[in-house]
């Protein structure tokens, strides 16, 4: 099956998507009637296609086995092909010259400000959407005006061969100026009508919009608790001119339950079970509880752990933007950096302040127990000066596990212009950045104040933008992070809070943690830690975290088909004991995964190499899970 003729790359995608022959081909194959039926059906449907992009004078034929569709023989020719062979299709096309527009005429009472709307100009290319979208526009604004039952006819089109102009014509008419009359809500079962009628943000008397109608829709449904909202207007107004409205709504399930899982070769494998009660008390508050399995036979674990949430959402906290969580977290991991058990409280007041910026300030509270054998190299509060630079008793405690207490103060400012709901959708463009500062305060050993400070970035560009590829297909992705721990030294850091690099979130292809120092080496961390530090005997696979991190990554996806896609990709990234960024030794890691692209996002498989492969580093790392790496 072929189609051939001289077009753009988007009409030729375009006729290939509108064609039967090439859509059904596999997944629904016809007798030799059928075929001849399928292939004249495509020289109208792809003609209509031509004349849709202002081909007006196009001409479609076909051929089956070399033989036109008007053959009289035809039927039997292709009848009597051997079994197994596939007849030889091909559609051809000449698109002839492209029509332009000409006059551009509004007939009826179209207000003053909103001549320029239809945004058509005379001598552009005389694209059938373009035109229909024009009346959308003016239809849309005449409604955002208050103009409630406003009407925009379709566009009448006069065509002109002689000179390949396409004249248009759009009758309006706008009806009176209305206002919002007494709004309903109907089909509600557990959720209150007064979180509704707040999240709405739409008032009796106000003037009537298409716009706010709209806004007031998508802010119920991102409640969480309704599946579909739909918006009815009034057959008309009343004496008054307001014109009543009601949102009708079907709830979602009340107790819906997630089951995920994902794979990396240094994490190794995990599980989770999450139940969630999306409606408490019946103004959406949202309760989550979630279990999680993780660290299954990992290559930079050691042993099986557990990660179990308790989260609970309070929407519209004092204001309409404004939102109240709570949270509680326990953790026990086993990694060969250390080895963690935790339960932490916390708080967290979030404001919406756009639709691209949102900010939050926090209070956490976390009982951490830490073994980690290095750590018996942490002086003694009153060990003597003279002897701080020998290693042993009595100045450096023999114990391997410690006990903290953290109390932090977390403040992060986002920004996302993606557009995207969710995380898991795949995105194209736009940019997601977060600057997180953490004042902290850690009792234990040693006692410690600092300031934890990370900046998170990504950026989507989609070659669409620069004309070389069609919508979605070809993205260039980047990533970049930021963090510095001000006020302590990477001895007084309990060791969860150090920076590391290595894994998913940072460098690919080395294990997890794996990148900067290792204990063996850890003498050339600093003058006033090498010391202390003569004569430890530690293994070369524990890595010392330091109190900076930065690392940068690139990805270039590629969709293929309708459903599959690959990557390629190179991380890098670094651990240092200064704020001072892009300075010692990368870490740089490259591969390349699969995608397939499912509804609630693509499903991917990354596989990476390190580039400066150490004795204890992994040949090669796999990274399985849901969405794309960032």
């Amino acid at each position: 099956m072929k189609l051939q003729g001289p077009v753009s790359k988007e009409v030729e995608a375009t006729l290939s998507a509108s064609s039967d022959l090439v859509s059904l081909r596999k997944s629904a194959p016809v007798s030799p009637v059928g075929l001849i039926l399928r292939a004249r059906g495509d020289t109208v449907r792809l003609k209509t296609v031509l004349e849709s992009f202002g081909y007006y004078q196009s001409a479609v034929s076909a051929t089956i086995d070399g033989l036109p569709l008007s053959s009289a023989d035809l039927g039997d020719k292709v009848a009597a092909l051997p079994k197994g062979k596939d007849a030889d299709v091909v559609v051809s096309y000449v698109p002839g010259p492209l029509y332009h527009l000409g006059r551009i005429t509004v007939e009826g009472d179209l207000p003053q400000a909103l001549q320029g709307k239809l945004d058509l100009h005379t001598g552009q290319p005389a694209v059938a959407a373009d035109v229909l979208n024009a009346r959308t526009r003016l239809l849309t604004a005449l409604q955002d005006l208050g103009y409630a039952f406003a009407k925009v006819d379709t566009p009448i089109a006069y065509e002109l061969p002689d000179t390949q102009q396409l004249d248009v014509s759009f009758h309006v008419e706008t009806g009176a100026i209305l206002r919002i009359g007494a709004i309903s809500v109907t089909g509600l079962r557990r959720t209150q009508l007064s979180a509704v009628l707040s999240r709405l943000q739409l008032h009796q008397g106000d003037q009537y919009s298409a716009q706010a109608l709209d806004k007031a829709r998508r802010n119920l449904l991102a409640m969480g608790v309704f599946g579909t909202v739909d918006v009815r207007l009034g057959a008309s107004a009343d004496a008054n001119g307001e014109v009543p409205v009601t949102f009708r709504v079907t709830e979602r399930k009340l107790h819906p339950m997630e089951i995920g899982g994902a794979y990396s070769s240094d994490l190794g494998g995990s599980g989770t079970v999450k139940w969630s009660d999306l409606n408490v008390f019946g103004h959406a508050e949202k309760l989550d509880l979630s279990a999680s399995i993780i660290n299954l036979n990992g290559s930079a674990t050691n042993g099986l752990g557990y990660d179990t949430n308790a989260m609970l959402t309070l929407p519209e906290f004092g204001a309409p933007a404004q939102t109240l969580q709570f949270t509680l977290d326990a953790l026990k991991q086993s990694l060969l950096t250390y080895d963690q058990t935790a339960e932490t409280a916390g708080v967290t007041f979030s404001r919406t302040l756009s639709r691209i910026w949102s900010a939050s300030v926090g209070f956490t509270v976390k009982d951490d127990t830490i073994f980690q054998p290095q750590e018996q190299l942490v002086p003694l509060a009153n060990c003597p000066a003279a002897s701080a630079a020998m290693a042993g008793p009595p100045c450096y405690n023999n114990k391997t596990t410690f006990y903290y207490t953290l109390f932090a103060i977390p403040l992060s400012l986002r920004y996302d212009s993606t557009d995207l709901t969710s995380l898991l959708t795949d995105p194209t463009h736009g940019i997601r950045a977060a600057l997180t500062v953490s004042p902290t305060l850690s009792l234990g050993p040693p006692d410690a104040t600092y300031i934890i400070t990370q900046l998170r970035a990504s950026a989507y560009l989609d070659l669409h933008d620069l004309s070389l590829t069609a919508p979605g297909r070809t993205v260039i992705a980047v990533r970049g992070l930021y963090g510095y721990a001000q006020g302590a030294s990477v001895i007084d850091l309990p060791p969860d809070q150090r920076f590391y690099a290595g894994g998913s979130e940072t460098v690919r292809g080395y294990r997890y943690q794996s990148v900067g120092p290792q204990f063996s080496d850890i003498t050339h961390l600093a003058p006033d830690v090498a010391g202390p530090l003569i004569g430890a005997d530690f293994s070369e696979q524990t890595p010392v975290g330091g109190v900076a991190v930065d690392a940068v990554g690139m990805e270039l996806r590629q969709r293929v088909g309708r459903s599959w896609g690959f990557a390629v990709f190179a991380d890098a990234g670094r651990i240092g004991q200064t704020a001072t960024p892009f300075s010692g030794q990368y870490a740089v890691g490259l591969g390349a995964g699969v995608r397939y692209y499912t509804p609630i996002g693509p499903l991917r498989v990354d596989f990476a190499l390190p580039l400066h492969r150490s004795t204890t580093d992994d040949r090669f790392e796999i990274y399985i899970g849901l969405g794309q790496s960032f």
